[in-house]
């Protein structure tokens, strides 16, 4: 019974509103006053009666607030997100053997209230998980708010604030956006709204507000479940979910994911995934949390989410290989919380597949919530070669080429080698950390170089105390700038052979291949001199398959590049080869003479570090996903090597797992 009466609060509160807004802003009037008045009379006695009144309440005096600016609140608890799939079996597969709570992933906002002895003292954004901004002013125009509770201790409740799609598209017709254009879509009109500085007009926007977490409050109850249901007898709507009783098969997820998304569409909720949290309060928070996201939890996402914006330009810009790589340049769009105005274009073949030219309105996405992508072009037929392509390089100034690869791909090409901009490319490239790693040599540093003609070939960086005076009198490098290049420079003399094999930028040939090289040819570029001369078969070594095989062989056919790998030789020492250290390897692990392949951020390891970690396991690091790949481990924003490894049928890892296999904890 008393359920029915908070149910009946909120629903009285909505009504009421409804015909308030048809009789003072649409001059229309459904109901009579008599009705109105009743209606209003039974709402201020359940009001008394439950000790519950919504933000929004007709019966509350108090107007709509105006506040200058949104002050921003910290997070005690950080309101971090989840880690996301896009595979139902990776949800069945984190459940572990738990009970659970699936839920709909509402398309909005997420919301922070707090209250103190039964009373709403503030909303806040999530901002950026440690600190959002308070819009308490907004909470009297968000539907499902209350704004006093019958709980006098303190309570924090989070949800989503959002707009049903059935009322986004009634107001997209005439809402316009901080840039003046109408909303892309639902979420986006909410997140403005409820950061509106004029409650008033928040008021007009339809937001409504649905509790899906409990972060402070009836602690005196083990499960997540059972606090949701604590705080919806206290007024909240809560976002629908389904509570697992027994442990689950994977036919009970995929009929549950199923279940929730019939039921949003049915309901007129906008959702775009399903998350999975642990039931068990006390197991949750043992789960530990990243920098990132809790653990405690999984949201299947539905795809990548799309956004429409408008293409502007093509930038073109020259890389070190003299390709000219295309970049679209777009009206900013907000993604994940970033705003978003620009994507690679790949090539020319991508440009040409979308029939890409500036004033397309395309759909854009962050793939894996990473990396920003043009997915589609919703104005199709209007494609022109040369509307988009450069007859002049935009750095020389020399006639551009299209070129086909061996895989059919088009791209754009300088064949000047002397262009300044594939100059500094190559030299930043030289000069960087996994190549000759000389500390302090700037790329501003050396583009002034390069435009003085110091610098034309990777030998002028061992010549350049030869212009020691000049470099002293440049603007930002005076007599201790200079030393410490030069130090950086002599110390760079003495390398290795992978450091040396990677600075010649052969493509393709990057860590994970020079390493397998070095390893072949004992760090020797004598032997492995021999070995391109012999037309060794470098597709027998782990990592190299047969493009790699072919670039190796193509770059040493390019007299220059013989000159250069020899040349460069009087200016630098290769180190004697020190085979890695035995560590673990020495004994037999689960992974010993296994290749175990990294995608994603493992925490607290850098690439590098769990790679060597790999190595220490006598597993051999892999840096591409091939059928001699034994595992791959999994880490959070996980990139295409997981698409390639879910194809070939390859194990995957999570982080715990591994190191469990290893041995280790977590």
């Amino acid at each position: 019974m008393e359920q029915t009466k908070q149910q009946r609060v909120a629903e009285l509160t909505d009504q009421l509103n409804r015909y308030r807004h048809e009789y003072y802003n649409l001059n229309a009037p459904s109901v009579t006053d008599e009705v109105y008045d009743s209606l209003f009379d039974e709402l201020a006695r359940l009001e008394q009666e439950t000790g519950i009144c919504m933000a929004n309440s007709p019966t509350q005096t108090v107007g709509c607030s105006v506040v200058s600016e949104l002050k921003k609140t910290p997070h005690p608890i950080p309101l971090l997100s989840l880690d996301k799939t896009k595979s139902i079996s990776e949800l069945y597969d984190f459940i572990n053997g738990q009970l659970i709570l699936l839920m709909l992933k509402l398309d909005g906002l997420t919301v922070k209230l707090t209250y103190e002895g039964g009373k709403l003292i503030e909303a806040a954004t999530r901002g950026d998980g440690e600190v959002g901004e308070d819009i308490t002013h907004n909470s009297r125009g968000i539907s499902g708010i209350p704004q006093t509770i019958p709980y006098q201790n303190r309570l924090v409740v989070t949800g989503e604030a959002f707009i049903h799609p059935s009322d986004f598209d009634a107001l997209k017709v005439s809402l316009l956006d901080s840039t003046g254009k109408p909303y892309k879509n639902g979420r986006n009109l909410a997140a403005g709204s409820v950061r509106l500085l004029d409650a008033a007009a928040c008021k007009e926007r339809r937001v409504c507000f649905q509790a899906f977490n409990v972060l402070e409050g009836f602690e005196q109850y083990p499960y997540k479940g059972q606090r949701l249901r604590c705080v919806e007898q206290l007024g909240f709507t809560l976002c629908k979910y389904l509570a697992s009783q027994k442990p689950l098969k994977l036919e009970d997820v995929s009929a549950a994911v199923k279940h929730l998304q019939d039921f949003a569409a049915a309901q007129d909720i906008p959702i775009d995934g399903i998350v999975l949290t642990y039931n068990d309060v006390a197991y949750a928070k043992s789960c530990g949390r990243t920098g990132h996201h809790y653990k405690d939890g999984l949201a299947l996402k539905f795809a990548d989410d799309l956004y429409e914006t408008t293409l502007c330009e093509i930038e073109w810009t020259p890389t070190r290989t003299g390709e000219i790589a295309p970049v679209a340049v777009f009206d900013p769009v907000e993604i994940d919380g970033c705003q978003v105005s620009r994507a690679s274009l790949h090539n020319l073949s991508f440009i040409e597949g979308l029939e890409l030219v500036p004033g397309n309105r395309i759909m854009v996405s962050k793939r894996n919530q990473i990396i920003p992508h043009i997915e589609e072009n919703l104005d199709r037929g209007k494609f022109a070669l040369d509307a988009v392509v450069p007859r002049q390089c935009p750095c020389c100034g020399q006639p551009t080429r299209i070129h086909q690869t061996e895989g059919g791909t088009r791209v754009v090409f300088c064949d000047n080698i002397g262009c300044d901009t594939r100059q500094l490319r190559k030299f930043v490239h030289f000069t960087g950390q996994k190549a000759m790693n000389i500390v302090g040599l700037s790329e501003s540093a050396l583009e002034k170089f390069i435009g003085k003609g110091w610098l034309h070939s990777y030998m002028d960086l061992y010549r350049l105390d030869q212009h020691r005076a000049e470099i002293t009198q440049m603007e930002g490098l005076g007599e201790k700038s200079w030393q410490n290049i030069w130090d950086a420079i002599q110390h760079s003399r003495m390398t290795t052979f992978d450091r040396y094999l990677i600075s010649m930028d052969i493509p393709m040939i990057g860590n994970t291949a020079s390493r397998a090289l070095c390893q072949q040819f004992q760090g020797s570029p004598e032997k492995f001199e021999a070995a391109v001369l012999s037309r060794f078969d470098f597709t027998q070594l782990p990592d190299i398959g047969p493009t790699m095989h072919a670039n190796i062989y193509h770059w040493f056919r390019q007299e220059e590049n013989w000159v250069l790998w020899s040349e460069l030789r009087r200016f630098v020492h290769i180190m004697a080869y020190q085979p890695p250290a035995a560590g673990n390897s020495s004994k037999s692990t689960l992974f010993t003479g296994l290749t175990v392949v990294v995608t994603g951020k493992v925490e607290p390891y850098t690439r590098e570090e769990i790679n060597a970690k790999i190595e220490s396991l006598g597993a051999h690091a892999g840096s591409s996903v091939s059928s001699r790949t034994d595992y791959l481990i999994c880490g959070e924003n996980a990139g295409s090597k997981l698409d390639k490894a879910r194809q070939l049928g390859i194990k995957i890892l999570s982080p715990n797992e591994f190191f469990r296999m290893a041995g280790e904890s977590a």
